[in-house]
């Protein structure tokens, strides 16, 4: 491959380099994948170009894995928006252990592959290169193995293919095995990727149970007990946040795993997974009894109404044979189709049908005749999982009408354990009264927008619940360790094709069995593995915040429906603001705390994290003020979005959940430039680290008694020498050119 070398005046060493491998020796995974950089920038007539002026039109990425062996091919297309003909450098940071397969790239329109070469001098190349560009955004890659090719022409207005491929071994932990891609184009492209794909094919030779991402909504789809399929996919995006995959495999009927998380000297993060064979055994899934109760009241005619029929349908052709069933219509008074639970019978399942396509929208809301009678259907003492699938859009006109007794009146009738799944539709509801019902009956809410599709909602939650495997869970994790604070509080049922994932604190450490409890037919069964709760483990960084999402979503529904006290908001305040849980109602919790301690002089404005960034959007601060005082109302559009933004964070199982409500907290700065409040934040080592103007501030700042700072000036020889001496400093050190942050005791002040 012919590199013309008269275009650049790089160092010797880099000149000699067409393709170098590096083993960068420094910390944890970088969080970039690969990218182009422009090391000698020209200026053009009005700026300096920028050292990632290319645009990234697609990157698509395919994993193969087989056993504990991960092929991943990846395809990219960059492309030169410039005037100009560039020269730049293709970086792409291998996972440690990775061998790499091939590369190509097109060139004068032939794809050409490149040659591997061994370079010793790879380290001293990089670090020189982010010298002289001054952008220490590239201190990301400092953390991996890297190879660079240089790459010329990059004609202007013409795009730039590349594909590679590499293995590696896939890490396991106490039988969970986990899958990175790195995948962070935020910096490195010049506008978000056009399209984003992530594909993930794993076979294995035990049968898979869980599979579930922590950084990413997936779609997974299982092909056998021993295959599945993960994937990601995007549109006009600009990731930030390495693709990570977990999935473990036994032959247990339900297999177990805990990964965890735990800093030294502190108390443990842990995710306890469950999930049942994909291919259930004979007898293993459990006949349920369930009661469909639909609001027919006059405000659901029209499409509505139409949406809650063939909804209904879809729920009865899925009834399995051993089922029982009724369903119960609702408007001024309740009327149920047959009295009592019938078999699934084909006959019945007709006659529901046709009972359905006969529903006719008039009259008021008797919320409470319809659930009175339904709890009534469910009274009997067999063992079998019971649940109501309730549909309104209204709040109670007729019968009992207040929220306090219309709940007291539902506990007291569910003697059997029956668990109530609410769909609310549109605003015109009480929220309180729905969100308490499930609460109480240990179960969750849904709501349906004027614009969402009740039908596809209700389906898709159906087909979660179709199939029970495991009633009354209970999990004992043995005496040597302390479990607390674990969520959700209320284990809910196991279902066939569905996992449970548990996020929790623990003290102690060691080897422990831990013991899954539950019911199959009135007979207890107890699944157990041996698992390690370790003193100290990286394993699981992304757990604390996912940890925090959860508590956080469980103590705001504390607030919003038993009301504000001093140690609930406290709470909300000091996990929100540690792990960048940043929604409109924490953010209001947040900068009112800094704002307050400011003025009572318990910190110094240098040390605001949220507080900082805030000063330049007072309005988006004004607005979360008012919708945090808003979330506690019973009805009403902000009573539903708060409603249905709270149990997402209850029951977030991945990074994408976290940010509810971050649309809301746009705004424009200064500059004239569009801003994100939420987006200020970014999670390093397991904290928050904030962007307050130029300067980032880490959040455990507010914490460490010694405030006197270790000043170094960026790009300075001390900068350099702190890189060397605490490897891990350059993932804060990668934030930008003015950065508060403490490592190991000490608070570091990087300054322009």
């Amino acid at each position: 491959m012919r590199i013309d070398q008269r275009r650049t005046n790089w160092p010797a060493a880099c000149a000699q380099a067409i393709w170098v491998l590096a083993s960068l020796a420094i910390a944890p995974p970088a969080r970039a994948d690969g990218m182009i950089v422009i090391p000698e920038p020209r200026p053009t007539a009005d700026r300096v170009m920028s050292p990632f002026p290319l645009e990234v039109r697609y990157h698509r990425v395919s994993v193969e894995i087989d056993g504990q062996v991960a092929r991943t091919q990846v395809d990219q297309e960059f492309y030169n928006p410039t005037g100009q003909r560039l020269e730049g450098m293709y970086v792409f940071p291998l996972p440690a252990g990775a061998t790499f397969n091939n590369f190509s790239m097109n060139i004068d329109g032939k794809m050409v592959s490149a040659e591997l070469l061994d370079a010793s001098k790879a380290r001293a190349i990089y670090l020189d290169i982010v010298r002289r560009m001054r952008d220490p955004a590239l201190l990301e890659y400092a953390g991996n193995g890297a190879f660079k090719v240089r790459i010329f022409p990059i004609e202007p207005r013409a795009g730039k293919r590349v594909m590679l491929s590499y293995t590696e071994l896939i890490r396991s932990d106490d039988g969970m095995n986990a899958y990175t891609y790195p995948l962070n184009t935020e910096k490195f492209s010049s506008k978000p990727l056009e399209h984003l794909s992530v594909t993930v094919s794993i076979r294995s030779k035990e049968k898979i149970k869980t599979v579930f991402s922590p950084t990413h909504e997936i779609v997974t789809k299982r092909q056998s007990d021993l295959a599945a399929t993960a994937s990601f996919e995007g549109h006009n995006v600009k990731p930030d946040t390495d693709f990570t995959l977990y999935y473990d495999s036994d032959e247990d009927p339900i297999g177990l795993s805990v990964v965890a998380h735990r800093e030294a000297g502190e108390e443990g993060y842990f995710l306890l997974t469950a999930a049942p064979d994909f291919v259930p055994a004979a007898g293993q899934i459990l006949p349920k009894d369930i009661t469909f109760v639909v609001d027919t009241s006059g405000s659901m005619a029209g499409a509505k109404m139409e949406q809650a029929r063939r909804a209904l349908v879809f729920c009865l052709e899925n009834l399995n044979s051993d089922d029982r069933f009724d369903l119960i219509r609702f408007s001024t008074e309740a009327e149920a189709l047959f009295g009592k639970l019938q078999v699934a019978s084909t006959q019945n399942v007709g006659s529901a049908k046709a009972f359905a396509q006969r529903l006719q929208p008039i009259g008021g809301t008797n919320i409470d005749e319809a659930l009175n009678l339904a709890l009534g259907e469910n009274s009997a003492k067999d063992e079998r999982p019971r649940f109501v699938v309730f549909i309104t859009d209204g709040k109670p006109t007729i019968g009992e009408t207040a929220e306090e007794a219309l709940v007291a009146k539902v506990e007291r009738a569910n003697t059997s354990g029956t668990r109530i799944f609410t769909f609310g539709i549109g605003d015109d509801l009480n929220t309180h009264l729905l969100d308490r019902i499930t609460e109480a009956t240990r179960a969750y809410r849904s709501y349906v927008g004027a614009n969402e599709d009740l039908e596809l909602k209700i389906s898709s939650f159906y087909q979660k619940i179709k199939s029970p495997v495991l009633v009354d869970l209970s999990v004992d994790y043995g005496a040597a360790i302390k479990v607390y604070q674990a969520y959700p509080r209320s284990l809910p049922d196991l279902f066939y094709g569905a996992q449970l994932l548990v996020f929790g604190r623990y003290r102690g450490s060691g080897r422990t069995i831990v013991r899954l409890q539950g019911k199959v037919q009135g007979r207890t069964r107890v699944f157990e593995r041996e698992v390690m709760f370790p003193e100290r483990s990286t394993a699981g960084s992304f757990i604390p915040p996912l940890w925090a999402t959860q508590r956080i979503g469980y103590l705001l529904d504390q607030i919003r429906l038993h009301g504000e006290s001093k140690e609930l908001t406290d709470e909300v305040t000091q996990l929100a603001r540690q792990y960048g849980i940043i929604t409109p109602y924490t953010s209001y919790l947040i900068l009112e705390d800094e704002s307050a301690r400011v003025t009572a002089h318990e910190i110094t404005s240098d040390q605001l994290t949220l507080g900082g960034g805030a000063a330049a959007a007072p309005a988006v601060a004004e607005r979360a003020g008012e919708e945090y005082k808003a979330m506690r109302q019973k009805s009403g559009a902000s009573s539903v979005t708060a409603s249905k933004e709270v149990e997402a964070l209850k029951n977030a199982q991945n990074f994408a959940q976290i940010y509810q409500g971050q649309a809301r907290l746009d705004y424009t700065d200064n500059a004239g430039r569009k801003q994100n409040l939420a987006a200020q934040a970014k999670n390093i080592q397991g904290r928050a680290v904030y962007q307050a103007g130029n300067v980032w501030v880490d959040s455990r700042i507010q914490t460490v008694r010694n405030q006197q700072a270790k000043r170094i000036q960026f790009g300075s020889a001390g900068y350099y020498a702190l890189i060397e001496k605490e490897p891990l400093s350059a993932q804060f050190l990668a934030l930008g050119r003015n950065v508060r942050f403490e490592l190991k005791g000490e608070v570091y002040e990087i300054f322009e």
